[in-house]
C-alpha cells in the first residue's frame, strides 16, 4: 500500500499595522517593513517621533525606513545604529529625534530559530506564543530607571525617555532574542501600550482575528482607555502551514 509522506510544516509570516493621530496636531509615529530578497529575512519597525511637530515626524519616518532596510542585512541593533547615523547626517536640529523598536525575523523554512530585537526609548515589543504574553523590551525611561534602583517614580517619569535614536550610544541600545516559531509579535508605540496593560493586550491577541484587525483593535482599545498620544501597532503572525 502506498503512503503519502508527511511534508514538514513551515512557519509563514503575515503582518499588518494600524496607526491613529488622535488629538495630536500631527502623527509623528512611523512604521516600516523590509524583506531581504536574497535571504528572506524580514524587518519590522515602529518609530515614535519625539514631539508633536513636523521634524519629529520626519525623523521617525527616516529612522524607521533606514533601520528596516539595514537590519535585514546586519541585525536589529546595527540597523538602529545605521538609522542614527543617517538621522545625524540629514538633520542638524536636535528636535529631529525619535525612539524606536526593530525586529528581525528569519526567512520561512530557514535554519535560524530566533528573532532579533533592538530598541531605544519606550516603543515596545511583545511576544504571544498562544498561552503566555511576554514583554520583550524594557522601557528606557526615568520611571524604569527609578524602579530598577528600588525607588517609586512619579507618573510624569513614565514619559521621560533616557535614550533616543539621536542620543543613544551603542551600549545603550536594548537587545533581545525571541523564538521565531509560531506565535504573534507586537510592536507598539507608547500611545498604545501605556493605556493597555498586559491582560488587555493578551485578550486582544488571543482572539485569533487576522493581524490587521488585531492591530486596529489595539489602537482602538487604547483610544477607548483615554490615550491622548499617537497610537501605532504592528502585529506579525508566525503561522505553521
Amino acid at each position: 500500500m502506498l503512503t503519502t509522506p508527511h511534508l514538514p510544516l513551515t512557519v509563514h509570516t503575515r503582518s499588518d499595522a494600524a496607526s491613529d493621530r488622535g488629538p495630536r496636531a500631527i502623527n509623528a509615529d512611523a512604521v516600516a517593513t523590509h524583506t531581504d530578497p536574497d535571504t528572506g529575512r524580514m524587518a519590522f519597525v515602529v518609530a515614535d517621533g519625539v514631539g508633536d511637530h513636523l521634524l519629529a515626524a520626519r525623523a521617525a519616518r527616516l529612522a524607521a525606513s533606514v533601520a528596516a532596510e539595514q537590519a535585514v542585512h546586519h541585525g536589529a541593533a546595527e540597523g538602529l545604529l545605521a538609522a542614527q547615523r543617517e538621522l545625524l547626517a540629514q538633520f542638524d536640529q536636535p528636535q529631529a529625534d525619535a525612539v524606536l523598536v526593530v525586529a528581525v525575523l528569519p526567512a520561512p523554512g530557514g535554519e535560524e530559530e530566533t528573532g532579533d530585537i533592538a530598541w531605544v526609548g519606550d516603543c515596545r515589543a511583545y511576544r504571544w506564543n498562544g498561552r503566555v504574553l511576554h514583554q520583550v523590551t524594557v522601557d528606557h525611561t526615568m520611571a524604569e530607571f527609578w524602579r530598577a534602583h528600588g525607588m517609586t517614580p512619579s507618573p510624569r517619569m513614565e514619559h521621560m525617555v533616557t535614550d533616543s535614536v539621536r542620543t543613544a550610544k551603542p551600549g545603550d541600545v536594548g537587545r533581545a532574542r525571541i523564538s521565531a516559531g509560531a506565535g504573534r509579535l507586537v510592536l507598539a508605540s507608547d500611545g498604545v501600550h501605556k493605556s493597555l496593560g498586559l491582560p488587555a493586550i493578551r485578550t486582544l491577541l488571543a482572539d485569533g482575528v487576522p493581524a490587521g484587525d488585531t492591530a486596529a483593535a489595539l489602537v482602538a482599545a487604547a483610544r477607548e482607555r483615554g490615550s491622548g498620544d499617537n497610537a501605532t501597532a504592528v502585529v506579525v503572525d508566525r503561522v505553521l502551514a
